[in-house]
């Protein structure tokens, strides 16, 4: 069949979203969502945000935009609400990056970076982790032009670096978009939001979906100087002006008035993921030091591939990346403790031959 794509599009690799089954019932410990639901007063914004269904939402997002910089101690100029925090990543390689500045970024980390490089026509630079699976910072200073893109944590290795790091890539690269993707930072990592007043060029990129239980709401945000933000919002008035609907901006606000709720839900993760990471360890996983809501493991053994579809057939869902250093692990999402003690109790059982 006759293909009608334009040619630049045609090797374009889309990126492939963790597997949401409808066949039966799993335990999804797959694509990093929330084991805990949206507070009781998301639920009913949400509600009522649907009788005004037939209106278009706030294209400056501005109720969120202020409840969101009174949370992080900033202007409203330094926020740029979006749909999702995809979002973000794709205007910032649209605005900063191209074939003659190139985009920066570890040869182990979220797959979408490798996607949108191949999409807008970016030569990608990728540094290699080190053997432990840390980012050598010292590659990133130094830089002339384009844009440095590190996830902080990185997935799915959930490994950190400091705030003096993330500053040092800052002053030594001033010349460089340095973006700093948080998805993951409310589980154990520091976060360099309060930098963006110091630094013109970063940009820090948030999302709602992993620690405020809004994965299917599609809402994350940026964290800029207000000249980066004004050049964010200027594409995303281009592209799509109404990019977050008007029930997600009611979700976003409502679950900032319940904030302690989510603090809470991110501490309840982040002990149960330490109590995994300890019963993994016993069956002979090797893990890293994750200060995510998931782990990053292998066993000695027995290849991840098998565990992987053994678990599956269990009806507990994990994902494997099938890349040439990350073949041998799992990355395995947080859940209930009652999810991870399942887990752990089958990976005992099949480690034992059961």
């Amino acid at each position: 069949m006759n293909s009608f794509l334009i040619s630049k599009y045609k090797d374009v690799e889309p990126y492939v979203p963790g597997e949401q089954p409808r066949d039966k019932k799993y335990i999804k410990l797959n694509t990093n969502e929330s084991p805990y639901p949206p507070s009781e007063a998301v639920q009913k914004a949400v509600s009522e945000s649907a009788k005004s269904l037939q209106l278009y939402p706030d294209p400056a997002c501005r109720d969120l935009r202020a409840a969101l910089a009174g949370n992080l101690g900033l202007k409203a100029e330094n926020v740029l609400p979006t749909n999702g925090s995809d979002e973000v990543l794709s205007l910032s390689f649209m605005a900063y990056a191209h074939d003659e500045k190139p985009a920066y970024y570890p040869d182990v980390t979220y797959g979408f970076y490798d996607v949108l490089s191949g999409l807008f026509g970016v030569k990608a630079t990728h540094f290699a982790l080190e053997s432990d699976f840390t980012i050598d910072i010292k590659k990133y200073c130094g830089l002339e032009s384009g844009l440095i893109v590190i996830a902080n944590p990185n997935a799915p290795t959930g490994i950190a670096i400091s705030l003096s790091e993330i500053e040092r890539i800052c002053k030594e690269s001033p010349d460089c978009v340095v973006l700093i993707d948080e998805a993951y930072v409310e589980f154990g990592a520091e976060s360099c939001a309060p930098l963006v007043t110091k630094y013109p060029n970063l940009i820090v990129s948030r999302t709602y979906s992993k620690s405020m239980s809004l994965a299917g709401a599609r809402l994350g945000y940026a964290i800029a100087n207000s000249d980066r933000i004004r050049e964010l919002e200027t594409l995303k008035y281009t592209l799509n002006p109404y990019s977050v609907n008007r029930t997600a901006l009611a979700a976003g606000a409502a679950a900032l008035d319940d904030i302690d709720y989510y603090r809470n839900n991110c501490r309840l993760v982040a002990q149960t993921r330490d109590m995994t990471a300890e019963k993994l360890k016993n069956l002979g996983f090797e893990l890293t030091d994750s200060k995510t809501n998931f782990v990053f493991c292998r066993h000695k053994s027995v290849p991840a591939n098998e565990l992987s579809d053994k678990l599956r057939e269990a009806g507990i869902l994990v994902r494997h990346f099938t890349g040439v250093r990350t073949n041998d692990w799992l990355r395995i999402s947080i859940g209930t403790q009652e999810d991870m003690l399942t887990l752990t109790d089958t990976l005992e059982r099949i480690l034992n031959g059961g």
